[in-house]
């Protein structure tokens, strides 16, 4: 009984240390995806870490930590300047479907960097991540599979040193 039901004992260091490291890993992952929406960005692991603690975030052991860490960034962006990284795409449309389905993609895109129309339009954009999901399927449905959605770039951030003046 025992033996095919019974649960194996942690000891208290054990789960001690197992939570931290889930608290490392979100951290991780916030710090991965978001940049300072002013700077653009990233921010530093260490500074997440500090930011979790502010705000008392406590691990959940059962959770994974990647839908912890989407839920850390919705709890961060009331008291810091957090925001996810844009991710950069491009579109490739046919002609005819390019300008119908452009004003389709409209909402959901954030900043549109460049734009071409020669014999299909060609379009690159920034976007949240959270709605990438929902373009491709958009232009997978609307096109049949011949418009052509590239990811450029998983996170736009400014690396490099800060300028002066």
């Amino acid at each position: 009984q025992i033996l095919s039901k019974g649960e194996l004992q942690v000891s208290d260091k054990e789960r001690h240390t197992q939570l931290e490291q889930m608290f490392r890993d979100i951290a991780t992952i916030v710090a991965d995806k978001c940049v300072n929406p002013e700077t653009k960005r990233p921010y530093t692991v260490i500074l997440i870490e500090r930011a979790m603690k502010d705000i008392h975030y406590s691990v959940k052991p059962h959770k994974s930590t990647k839908q912890q860490a989407l839920d850390v960034i919705r709890q961060l962006k009331e008291t810091m300047q957090i925001e996810r990284a844009h991710m950069r795409l491009r579109f490739l449309l046919p002609a005819k479907e390019g300008k119908k389905l452009k004003e389709k993609l409209k909402p959901l895109i954030k900043v549109i960097e460049n734009e071409e129309f020669h014999e299909q339009l060609e379009i690159v954009c920034l976007i949240d991540p959270g709605c990438f999901r929902e373009i491709d399927e958009l232009i997978r449905s609307e096109t049949k599979g011949k418009g052509t959605l590239e990811v450029l770039s998983l996170k736009d951030v400014e690396e490099g040193d800060e300028k002066l003046e």
